[in-house]
């Protein structure tokens, strides 16, 4: 919408629709914002709540305070009970191995092992030969970042050349025999990080993620389904501005829901093994997601499909016949609610599908422009399809109240 001055001195600003000639005078007092600055309000206060209710933002905090808790104890454990002159490497070592699941912990920890050891091997080496100087430093960096490279240490990518560093610089003054008798207390300090961070993350509530991915495939379920009802909206109306390169991009934000989706249903299948909470909170369903995705893919697709044909028809400047167009565009926005809602019986859908088809096919065709409207139908209907076969893989919204 966009305010232009009205046509007489006292009417007041007038509203007028930027996608349509006809203006709607409507006088507005230019001093009043109270509505204006609730809805604002209320829609930040909105997305407040939405974030603190998310399960992702839970899982997040959970790790936080799970990481703060292993390095701590991984530094009390090293510096006041054991008493390691390298104490330091306990806490720095446990801050990088705690992960969003056990398996990444546990896998994760196996390569910081073997990152820290390198580092300390190659300090250890350059100071024998270098001894504590700049061209040490500096050969421990570089060798240390170029092992990085190598494919089964890339995920700790600065952890040897920081290591390195880290040791090299605690050893500036000290003899090379003190510093090689430090070699077992940086190791020893290695080791107490590891464990401590896999203790933390497996005693305390040891993360499963599964409410994580059911709250955004229920996430991509909305977002089609809106998309399906705008689309009806805008066809339906003849005042609303119609964007098929608008529907096009939706679809494509779509899709990278769906990679967010994929990305969280890997995490939560892999939090599930070895996990103690798995007996505790069986669910099913996450072992059915993938399929549910894939067709949730084929259903976007099928989407994109529709808004392409609408642009072509448009850019050819065809008329719709009303007797496919109507009854379309109600087919359409009925399918929209049944995918926001992937639990709703599509049956009849599909059976007012099948009918519309029929229907015409008895028409005379030479007026009507079918390879348009049986590509639209034939796009429906496998969105329909999807919808159906969602609803029977399992509702996800009935796995998210288990």
């Amino acid at each position: 919408m966009a305010i232009r001055p009205g046509a007489t001195g006292d009417a007041g600003p007038v509203i007028a629709s930027t996608t349509s000639s006809r203006a709607i005078a409507a006088p507005v007092d230019p001093g009043c914002t109270c509505d204006v600055s609730q809805n604002k309000w209320g829609g930040r206060l909105d997305r407040v709540k939405g974030w603190l209710s998310s399960p992702l933002t839970h899982t997040d905090v959970i790790q936080m305070v799970k990481t703060t808790l292993a390095a701590v104890l991984a530094w009390v454990l090293a510096e006041l009970v054991l008493g390691l002159e390298q104490a330091f490497l306990a806490p720095w070592v446990a801050l990088l191995t705690v992960h969003v699941t056990l398996y990444r912990t546990l896998w994760r920890g196996i390569h910081t092992v073997a990152a820290v050891f390198i580092g300390i091997l190659l300090s250890v080496i350059l100071v024998e030969a270098f001894d504590t100087s700049v061209w040490s430093l500096g050969g421990a960096l570089f060798i240390g970042l170029s092992l990085s490279r190598v494919k089964v240490l890339r995920d700790d990518d600065t952890t040897i050349a920081t290591t390195a560093m880290v040791v090299i610089a605690t050893s500036y003054g000290l003899t090379d025999q003190r510093a090689i008798e430090l070699l077992p207390d940086r190791l020893f300090g290695t080791a107490i990080g590891v464990s401590v961070a896999l203790l933390i993350n497996t005693i305390v509530l040891a993360p499963l993620n599964d409410r994580s991915a059911q709250q955004q495939i229920d996430e991509v379920d909305r977002m089609l389904g809106q998309l399906l009802i705008d689309m009806a909206r805008e066809l339906r109306e003849p005042e609303a501005h119609q964007d098929e390169d608008d529907w096009i991009d939706r679809t494509r934000s779509i899709d990278a829901s769906l990679h967010r989706a994929w990305s969280l249903v890997h995490t939560a299948q892999e939090s599930r093994s070895g996990n103690p909470r798995r007996r505790r909170h069986p669910n099913d369903y996450v072992e059915t997601y993938p399929k549910l995705l894939m067709r949730l893919e084929e259903g976007v697709s099928q989407v994109r499909s529709i808004a392409r044909h609408v642009r072509e028809s448009n850019r050819e400047s065809q008329e719709w016949d009303p007797r496919f167009r109507d009854r379309f565009i109600t087919l359409l926005e009925e399918v929209g609610h049944r995918v926001a809602r992937p639990d709703a019986n599509v049956a009849a859908v599909r059976k007012d599908l099948q009918a519309l088809a029929h229907d015409l096919s008895n028409e005379n065709l030479s007026g009507l422009r079918w390879p348009l409207y049986g590509a639209l139908i034939a796009n429906l209907q496998i969105i329909v399809d999807v919808v159906d076969d969602v609803a029977t893989t399992g509702s996800v919204r009935a796995s998210a109240g288990r």
